[in-house]
């Protein structure tokens, strides 16, 4: 059994209970104000952070162990995002459209990453903000916007993106746009660029080889 799982989907409603135990000890237990402080703090405590943090932490931990479903689930326990502190709700926005992305759903997927943009937060970083831009500009290339696919890619390396990885991936949207435009010369150019990185990703090391092998040939 999942207790951590069975802790953090109920303990905004545990806290109700337990605050309503310290209001009943403080009224018929002789002294039990002395008790109802302890629970008071205890419970109002864990009701704010389950409403401005929510359960981020456990959702992060379900995605990196690459548990997909389970992080689908977290994220249908959060009924109001928009009380969510920014950060976290940059992070529950990115996470929805990644989600959007995976089962084709463009349009969600967009609407979805502009608010991850409008909650831009300076404690995340520029690198956040990047890899927002990076998704859109992937949304828009999958739409046929190679025009606004562009100008969000570069935006997204402007502002820096955390690893090789997905700069390397930034770079050969970018490429992919160019050799799509006839502009051989500056396709070939964003492709060195992306060459030059240490990409661990074998699916970017898939996509990298390639498109070395359309460009030799154009």
């Amino acid at each position: 059994m999942d207790f951590m799982k069975i802790y953090v989907k109920y303990r905004f409603y545990a806290a109700f209970a337990v605050l309503a135990i310290g209001i009943l000890l403080h009224i018929f237990v002789y002294k039990g104000w002395q008790w109802s402080i302890i629970l008071y703090i205890a419970s109002v405590g864990t009701i704010v952070f389950d409403i401005f943090i929510g359960p981020m932490r456990y959702l992060q931990k379900k995605v990196e162990a690459g548990d997909i479903d389970g992080a689908k689930e977290v994220l249908t326990w959060i009924k109001f995002p928009n009380l969510l502190i920014k950060p976290v709700r940059q992070g529950y926005y990115m996470l929805q459209s990644n989600f959007d992305m995976a089962n084709q759903d463009l349009a969600s997927a967009e609407a979805n990453i502009r608010k991850s943009l409008a909650n831009k937060s300076d404690m995340l970083g520029g690198s956040q903000e990047g890899i927002s831009y990076l998704q859109l500009g992937s949304i828009e290339l999958q739409k046929g916007n190679n025009k606004e696919a562009l100008k969000n890619l570069k935006i997204a390396i402007q502002k820096g993106v955390p690893d090789d990885d997905n700069l390397a991936t930034a770079y050969l949207q970018i490429c992919s746009i160019y050799a799509q435009r006839r502009e051989i010369k500056v396709a070939k150019e964003y492709l060195r660029r992306a060459n030059a990185l240490k990409v661990k990703n074998e699916e970017v090391k898939k996509q990298l080889k390639e498109v070395n092998k359309q460009l030799a040939r154009a």
